[in-house]
């Protein structure tokens, strides 16, 4: 499990996602497979035990930029953090099923994401 702080997810916009989907099978030589549950959206990982991410269509099930996504042990207590240290919030916390993820830009105006994961049973 990914702890705090960590980056966990990288989520690469796409417009065409078969040929998205071929220039990264190709170049990188990973493995891509629908996400199940949601509708235009595939994962991939980089790697055996490596970190992974996904692929959306942009403005769609995807911002328009890569997001990186960090973990965070509470967005509850993450996102006031946000505003107060001068980023600011694009996507309010919003559940995912297995979690829960916000979009934010940084201080710096680079947007980035965060991602709490739901308790195991």
């Amino acid at each position: 499990m990914t702890k705090h702080g960590e980056w966990n997810h990288i989520e690469i916009p796409v417009d065409d996602p078969a040929r998205a989907q071929r220039f990264y099978q190709a170049v990188a030589g990973w493995k891509i497979e629908p996400a199940q549950g949601f509708e235009d959206y595939w994962t991939y990982q980089s790697g055996p035990g490596e970190m992974g991410g996904g692929f959306g269509v942009r403005g769609k099930t995807a911002g328009n930029v890569i997001r990186d996504y960090i973990a965070v042990d509470s967005i509850d207590a993450a996102l006031p953090q946000v505003e107060s240290n001068g980023g600011k919030i694009v996507t309010p916390k919003t559940d995912i099923g297995f979690g829960w993820y916000a979009a934010l830009l940084d201080s710096e105006g680079n947007e980035i994401g965060l991602y709490e994961a739901k308790a195991q049973s």
